[in-house]
Formats: C-alpha cells, sequence, structure tokens
C-alpha cells in the first residue's frame, strides 16, 4: 500500500512522532549546508540531523532561520560527540548554542565510545556509556531535550545500556547505517521488540557502495520510473525505519522527497533485502574501541 511519506511519521516509545523522513548533513561542506538545510525545509522536509561533531551546528541553525519555517514545525535532531560523554551538560548546551535554539527534539548519544579527549586513540578509564546514559536521562527534565537516543548502538550494547540498573530510560532512537548492502535485520528486530525506533543513515550507500553500481538495484528503479535514490529510501521506510539522506544538491533534494503515491511489491522488498554484497560506510577502526561484532546481520 502506498503511503504519502513525506507526511508520514513514526511515533517513539515517548508519543512523540518523528518525521518518517529528514536531511542528514553529514560530511557537507560549510556554506554548502546552510543552502541545503533551506532548500530542504522549503521542499517540505520536517526533520534535519546534525551533531556537534559534524562541525555544522550552526549553519545548519542559519540554514533553518534563512527557511522561514517555524521552529515548532522542524524536528531537529543533534547528537553528543565521543570526547564530550563525560560532559553531557556541556554538550547539549554548546550544540543548542550553535543551533540558535531553545531545545532540540532529539538528543542522541553518537557512539558507544567515551573516548578521551586528550588522546582520541584511548578510551576513558573511568567512563563509559552506562554513565553517559546516566547524564543523558536527566535532560528531557529541563526541557532542552525532548527526546534521548542512542546511535551506532550494536544489539550487544544496547543489551549492556537496556539490563544495566541505572537505565530509566528505553532509548526512543536508534541512528544506524542501514541499507541493503548492510541491512542488519537482527539489530532492526532487536529494535523493533525492544522499543526503539530506528533511523537509517548512509540510507543510499555512499559513492564507494556495490549499491551505486548494483544492477539489480538498477533495473528495479528502472522498471518503477524512479531513481536508485528514491527505491533505496522506499525499501528503508518500507522496512519500519526513518531515513536521513543527505545531499547539498537542491534538485537531489527535491528528488528524495518524491516518495508518495507509490511503493515497492513485497518481491521487490525481497530482492532488495537479499543483495549479497556486504559493505560498511561506517566501521569502528577509528575508535579506540570495538562497537560492532558482526552479529547485527542475519
Amino acid at each position: 500500500m502506498s503511503k504519502n511519506w513525506t507526511k508520514e511519521t513514526f511515533t517513539l516509545n515517548t508519543g512523540a512522532k518523528i518525521p518518517a523522513v529528514g536531511l542528514g548533513t553529514w560530511q557537507s561542506k560549510p556554506n554548502e549546508v546552510r543552502d541545503a538545510v533551506k532548500a530542504a525545509l522549503l521542499a517540505g522536509y520536517r526533520h534535519i540531523d546534525t551533531a556537534l561533531a559534524y562541525g555544522n551546528e550552526n549553519e545548519v541553525g542559519q540554514g533553518i532561520k534563512d527557511s522561514g519555517v517555524p521552529r515548532e514545525e522542524i524536528w531537529i535532531t543533534t547528537k553528543l560527540d565521543n570526547t564530550w560523554h563525560h560532559r553531557v551538560e556541556e554538550g547539549i548546551t554548546s550544540s543548542l548554542k550553535s543551533l540558535g535554539t531553545d531545545y532540540v527534539d532529539l538528543y542522541l548519544v553518537h557512539w558507544p565510545s567515551s573516548t578521551d579527549p586528550e588522546d582520541l586513540k584511548k578510551h576513558l578509564p573511568d567512563w563509559d556509556f552506562i554513565k553517559t546514559w546516566q547524564e543523558m536521562q536527566k535532560l528531557p527534565a529541563s526541557g532542552r531535550v525532548k527526546n534521548i537516543g542512542v546511535s551506532n548502538f550494536a544489539i550487544k550494547n544496547l543489551e549492556k545500556l537496556l539490563n544495566h540498573e541505572s537505565t530509566k530510560t528505553v532509548p526512543a532512537v536508534n541512528q544506524v547505517e542501514l541499507h541493503p548492502n548492510n541491512p542488519s535485520p537482527k539489530l532492526l528486530d532487536y529494535c523493533k521488540e525492544k522499543g526503539i525506533h530506528a533511523t537509517a543513515y548512509s540510507c543510499l550507500g555512499s559513492t564507494n557502495s556495490p549499491l551505486a553500481s548494483d544492477k539489480t538495484l538498477a533495473k528495479i528503479a528502472e522498471q518503477k520510473g524512479k531513481t536508485t535514490a528514491q527505491v533505496l529510501l522506499m525499501w528503508g521506510l518500507q522496512r519500519g525505519s526513518s531515513v536521513i539522506p543527505k545531499s547539498v544538491t537542491a534538485g537531489r533534494i527535491e528528488a528524495n522527497f518524491q516518495l508518495d503515491g507509490w511503493s515497492l511489491t513485497d518481491e521487490e522488498m525481497k530482492t532488495l533485502s537479499s543483495l549479497p554484497d556486504r559493505f560498511k560506510v561506517c566501521g569502528d577502526s577509528w575508535l579506540p574501541i570495538k562497537v560492532f561484532f558482526g552479529d547485527d546481520e542475519a
């Protein structure tokens, strides 16, 4: 059944409604982000995703103002950087100041790594994401953060978090890399079971991904009269995840939003979910600790 995905939302375990489609801003260059955010909001997007680590929160905030779209109509997601795990309060204060807003709709722990700010190759000896979450749980009471969640959490780390006695709040969202070359069905099932909504980043793969030249994907797109990007976004949405495609080109931003009134068949969904290639845009080799364990796939 086809839906008008551009108006659809997913209801989180807090009762809040996250827009199904948003704009990702990772790796968007300076001066491009501001225009991209404005273009997206004018095209009808209502979810903008950023992070302290991207170094572009200020521009994202400017793009939101440029658009003229009222703040209360926009869902803003940002993230706590790895080197700020022991400074959650400072982290959110910094992000709000950069974004030029009084609150964010969703604040995520960007990675389950409490990295030592003095040495990025080291993990803080006396701090881990359990302690980070204890601090995160305090934020919604202030009204400056409406919902809290995590990002890049594998089943193993979610189990660790959810089973800890100090965890009173189940994360509303787990933002993870999801595309047909990294479908993570087990992780998706686990999140659904625990009432955690999954947001898909790198949902179009990337320029280096096998998806860019995948003939099966290209054939489905051709048969549908859609772009491969549109097909990939629809695949993500029909699996129950929100999607945050990144683009800085106005034309592509608009094309990625043309998701209303059509759908993929069960057969097409199955075909895409069965692509044999495996590819991760974001691994964990740059982190001081391992955060992916290969247990999230089939």
